[in-house]
């Protein structure tokens, strides 16, 4: 066999361990899972070369593909579990395990791509909530709505103490948040960024939303305990305000909770 074989045959192997791991610890849809990137990571991971760059074109790749950034996360870590773990049974991944390196970049990845993905294009570029810009246009949309058949809308706030987070790690918490918010707010609700630091909600006030609050504050401090740079931020401060009477009232309360 020669050596370009014996490279492709262990590309092929690592692939089918990865791929059944990442299954495994609940990859959703398996047909979607290989990609060109996936190739490209097991080439780097065997030949020594620029992993991390590899492992950010899968992050963006995932990102395209509609994957959410916990699923990615764990998708790298399955790929870390099977490198630790040289055995052909089911290995669980466990992110809390996985190099910070291997999930920065991986999650850097996902994020530039993720507010340019078909339909993101009022997101934000970097954490993929939805700009102020657009929040303002669905504000003016539920005032309309309320207008006609009532209902109680507010605007949950949520701020993160960035303030011992140095300026290079600081954008991951706002990414992170902006999993938990996709994850915990999946029913029609407009959850957009107002700054490197907090982060709005627009939803309809309802029995569930005390209990979604406290499922919030969760799981943004598991998220930002688990990564060593942001643990200092991982006590959000969140609050929910009523919508006021008049949408130019509203937009003054934008620029009240963002700081400006």
């Amino acid at each position: 066999m020669t050596d370009r074989e014996c490279a492709g045959k262990a590309v092929r192997d690592l692939r089918s361990r990865w791929r059944i791991a990442s299954i495994s610890s609940g990859w959703r849809f398996p047909s979607d899972w290989a990609v060109p990137e996936v190739d490209a990571v097991c080439r780097a991971v065997l030949s020594g070369g620029d992993v991390d760059g590899a492992l950010g074109g899968l992050g963006r790749s995932r990102a395209w593909t509609g994957a959410g950034l916990d699923e990615t996360l764990y998708d790298v870590a399955a790929l870390h579990a099977v490198l630790e773990h040289n055995s052909d049974g089911l290995i669980a991944a466990d992110p809390g395990a996985a190099p910070f390196g291997m999930l920065r970049a991986a999650a850097v990845g996902w994020a530039d791509l993720a507010g340019e993905a078909p339909g993101g294009a009022a997101a934000e570029s970097f954490s993929g909530l939805a700009t102020e810009g657009y929040l303002r246009v669905r504000l003016g949309e539920v005032y309309r709505r309320v207008a006609r058949t009532g209902g109680e809308p507010v605007l949950l706030v949520i701020g993160l103490d960035l303030s011992r987070v140095d300026s290079w790690s600081s954008p991951m918490a706002m990414v992170l948040l902006a999993d938990v918010l996709r994850r915990v707010f999946d029913s029609g609700e407009t959850a957009a960024a107002l700054g490197r630091s907090t982060a709005a909600v627009l939803a309809e006030r309802d029995t569930g939303m005390e209990h979604r609050v406290r499922i919030l504050r969760r799981e943004i401090g598991d998220r930002l305990r688990g990564d060593p740079q942001l643990v200092t931020a991982a006590r959000p401060e969140v609050r929910w305000y009523p919508l006021p009477e008049s949408l130019s009232a509203a937009h003054d309360l934008l620029h009240l909770v963002a700081g400006r």
